[in-house]
């Protein structure tokens, strides 16, 4: 594939977007069709680009820096707007940083990072007094420090690392570290004895993620991956001995399930999970007896998920066997059986129970509570039955936020670790004191430089579907501006697989509201926001509520005055770009620019093909249009690369990842090369880009710098589309006084 062409005419106006005179504009790259013809249920499809397939076809790598190369020349006038944002996130990160310790055992954990170094250094210092936390200072080494993993050091010249595993055994000794180094989420693992540093196993390679150990350390358990992706078997290796006489425990032959493998909190029991989307089993194995077989704690029941949480002398489960948003129960150690469980308590209205977490005074509840997550405790209680008293919620003041536990690695602990951050707090550790109930701030993310979070407000706002469904919006924005219908807006949304978009607090996120872009999260069905009928609202046949919901939070977006309607973006990843490209197809005109990230745009082909990765555990996401027509019809209705139109689009940006395991880099191609071969844009003020990381995978780039670069050059690109280039004048205390941000948040229902 040559590089791209050029030929006279015009680029954008970097203010504005609109067209101005220039001498050259880049022709983009044409990819050539080839015949190939799908045919289900009586439907013949001519796919012509689905020749796009192979990474490792000269053609295609060379069409894909193609594409790269076009979409350098056509965002070249950016550069210094790259730059500003880069300069901007990296001028408010602490790059010199620690993490807060935390105890297990004789020795406090923690990470640290270093200006200049891509990746964080985890390492650990002796337990002095288990009661005083060490004193740490984010630039100096703390005194008696053990590096356990310098992934600078690791990761080496690799253009890409990540960490699939890190685990300590129980008795300290021993490091299990599984690293990555291409983004295939294939990991190579080696184990380490921190005693000596001595290199104790190094040839088990193309693993799974997660590595526990059992209880002395000298074993491990480790998952590998099926020619699909999956996770299908569990094998049990003897540190230290020869890989090719490794134990298969388990291999699990029902495509539709995964597998992981955890520990319980005081490393008695190896935990092996085994889910599909709607199926779940549990088994237990005493970390003592790793060559013992595991033991059911109830066997599988189709539609029944559950979980299993280790509590001294008994099992916490939480399960949906009665309610679709859970219940918690308790049941003997030694359960084998859904039989033995006892009722211990009931999601209330409004509520979805998540998980539990135990410890030696108390069970933490993890559950969502009228669109948030939330937590409630439940005090031991030998007098009662269940052994528990009644749940206390632990209350927090802002009208949108996300909450959960932080990392408590011993049960005996007197105060645990929460971590909350909403769009305008920065991600807090806290320290709740079990018996005062008193919480102190052990570390808030640190802000530096040319910030004041004052100056940034939200809000939650709601829209009505098409079908009269409320759906909520979170919002954040600069605190002086006012609902007068003039600011540019960026809408993100994602509504698949009951994951919850819960607000977060980002340093680069502060790039564009400065930039005076109003901030919006559509938390539309097919998410988990609002309780697991959310999720089943949109998903299955009842998938185009995703989409229809999304165009209605636009809307609402304008009507309200917080968006011109002329001046919205859009932007999803993975699913969340299949969302973007059907949300386009839907409702072109709603949008003036639109970013799809390792977006799954060509679904329905990739849902008919059981032979690629993750196909089978999918069809209780989608359905299984191989074997049902109606699926068939409904996703070849709503997948993007299926209905592309011939008329105006937004400027589009598709980013993806040569090595993406989870959505072909394929999928974005081809959407991009059907959306110029039938779109009537003008190119020369709303292109269509693509642009392929040629060493990442799902997530992206790796490395926070790396990372940095990536999100300015995408974000340069939508700031440019919506004439949002310049930053907004500091907000001011008299401007902020009596402002918008008094202003109560609309059309709330009851709740």
């Amino acid at each position: 594939m040559a590089e791209p062409t050029s030929e006279p005419t015009s680029t954008a106006d970097p203010e504005n977007g609109t067209a101005m005179p220039s001498t050259t504009l880049p022709t983009p790259p044409v990819a050539a069709t080839r015949a190939h013809v799908r045919e289900h249920h009586g439907d013949r499809v001519d796919d012509a680009y689905e020749w796009l397939r192979d990474g490792d076809d000269p053609e295609v790598v060379g069409l894909l820096e193609a594409e790269n190369a076009y979409a350098d020349a056509r965002t070249e006038h950016l550069k210094p707007l790259r730059d500003s944002i880069f300069g901007e996130i990296r001028s408010r990160v602490l790059e010199t940083d620690l993490s807060v310790p935390v105890r297990s055992g004789p020795w406090w954990y923690y990470s640290r990072t270093v200006e200049g170094q891509q990746y964080p250094i985890q390492a650990r210092v002796p337990v002095a007094d288990a009661a005083v936390r060490p004193v740490v200072v984010p630039d100096r080494v703390p005194d008696g420090e053990q590096v356990l993993v310098d992934g600078n050091v690791e990761a080496g010249d690799s253009e890409f690392f990540s960490i699939g595993a890190l685990t300590v055994s129980p008795d300290h000794t021993r490091l299990a570290l599984a690293t990555d180094a291409t983004g295939d989420e294939r990991f190579d693992l080696v184990i380490r004895d921190l005693t000596t540093g001595e290199t104790l196993d190094e040839g088990i390679t193309g693993i799974g993620y997660g590595v526990e150990f059992s209880l002395d350390g000298g074993t491990v358990f480790y998952t590998r991956l099926d020619d699909a992706w999956r996770p299908h078997q569990l094998w049990r290796h003897r540190v230290g001995g020869d890989p090719a006489e490794d134990v298969l425990v388990h291999e699990e032959t029902d495509e539709r399930f995964w597998m992981g493998i955890g520990t319980s909190r005081d490393d008695r029991w190896i935990i092996f999970s085994l889910g599909s989307k709607t199926t779940s089993e549990v088994r237990l194995l005493d970390a003592a007896t790793p060559e013992a077989d595991f033991r059911v704690v109830a066997a599988r029941r189709d539609g029944v998920e559950y979980d299993v949480e280790p509590a001294e002398d008994r099992l916490l489960i939480v399960h949906n066997t009665d309610n679709p948003d859970s219940d918690l129960a308790w049941a003997p150690l030694d359960a084998t059986s859904h039989d033995q469980w006892q009722p211990l308590l009931r999601a209330g209205t409004g509520e979805r129970f998540l998980g539990v977490d135990a410890f030696d005074d108390v069970a933490v509840l993890s559950l969502r509570r009228d669109g948030l997550t939330a937590l409630s405790l439940l005090a031991v209680d030998p007098s009662a039955e269940s052994g528990y008293a009644t749940p206390v919620p632990v209350g927090f003041d802002e009208p949108i936020y996300s909450v959960g536990l932080g990392d408590n690695r011993e049960r005996d602990q007197s105060a645990l670790q929460l971590v909350f951050e909403s769009f305008v707090t920065p991600r807090t550790v806290l320290e709740l004191d079990l018996s005062s109930g008193e919480r102190t701030v052990l570390k808030q993310q640190p802000v530096i430089g040319d910030v004041d979070l004052s100056d940034y407000v939200q809000r939650r706002e709601w829209a009505t579907a098409e079908d009269g469904t409320r759906v909520p919006i979170s919002v954040v924005h600069r605190a002086d501006l006012a609902p007068d219908g003039t600011h540019p807006g960026l809408l993100t949304a994602y509504g698949a697989y009951e994951y919850s978009s819960d607000p977060y607090f980002s340093v680069a996120r502060l790039s564009l509201l400065d930039r005076g872009v109003v901030h919006a999260t559509a938390h539309v069905r097919g998410g988990g926001e609002m309780g697991r009928h959310w999720y089943d609202d949109g998903k299955l046949l009842a998938k185009p509520h995703t989409f229809s919901d999304t165009v209605a939070c636009a809307d609402r977006l304008v009507e309200l005055g917080w968006v011109a309607g002329d001046r919205l973006g859009l932007e999803g990843g993975s699913a969340g770009g299949l969302l973007v490209g059907a949300v386009l197809n839907l409702a072109p005109d709603r949008f003036r620019v639109a970013h799809a990230a390792v977006p799954f745009v060509d679904a329905l082909t990739t849902i008919l093909r059981p032979d690629l990765p993750l196909t089978v555990g999918e069809w209780e996401e989608w359905g299984n249009p191989l074997e049902d027509p109606e699926v068939y019809a409904v996703m070849k209705a709503y997948t993007p690369y299926e209905n592309v139109a011939p008329r105006d689009y937004p400027a589009i940006l598709a980013t993806t990842s040569l090595h993406d395991t989870r959505v072909f880099f394929t999928e974005a191609v081809k959407w991009v090369s059907r959306l110029r071969a039938t779109v009537t844009n003008d190119e020369a003020t709303r292109p269509i880009l693509l642009r392929t990381e040629m060493a990442a995978g799902h997530g992206g780039r790796s490395g926070r710098y790396a990372a940095w670069e990536q999100v300015a050059w995408e974000w340069a690109f939508v700031l440019d589309q919506l004439g949002a280039t310049s930053r907004l004048p500091r907000v001011h205390e008299d401007e902020r006084a009596g402002g918008a941000a008094e202003e109560p948040a609309r059309d709330r229902p009851e709740v």
